[in-house]
């Protein structure tokens, strides 16, 4: 019996990407910039750094989503809880994927949470 290779979304390597690519403060918000895929091995990483955040109160948190290929339902969960924490206008999602997109439409979270397409909108 052939062996199979291991399925994995990460970069082509085989290596994954952090998801916490980059936390950028912008006057009274934040931008947390995400990357790669969503997941539950990851998840952790995600909370640590939003929950930091509200600790912090900032006016507003912007999570950029531009870079993120692969959302599941943990990292989902972890979106509403952080939204959940800073209030609905005190979070908003920027620019997701397509994939991305739809797994916020399918899962109903798109009507609950402020997506914009840029962070310059976002901010403004």
């Amino acid at each position: 019996m052939a062996k199979l290779a291991p399925v994995t979304r990460g970069e082509p390597d085989g290596l994954r990407v952090p998801a916490v690519e980059a936390i950028e403060r912008r006057g009274d918000a934040v931008v947390v910039r995400l990357a790669g895929e969503l997941d539950l091995y990851n998840a952790a990483d995600v909370t640590a750094a939003l929950e930091q955040l509200a600790a912090d109160s900032p006016s507003r948190v912007v999570i950029d989503l531009s870079e993120v290929d692969f959302v599941d339902s943990t990292a989902l969960g972890t979106l509403v809880e952080a939204r959940r924490q800073m209030g609905q206008g005190g979070l908003v999602l920027v620019a997701p994927g397509h994939d991305v997109a739809r797994a916020l439409e399918v899962s109903g979270l798109d009507q609950h949470f402020t997506v914009r397409s840029s962070v310059d909108e976002a901010l403004a």
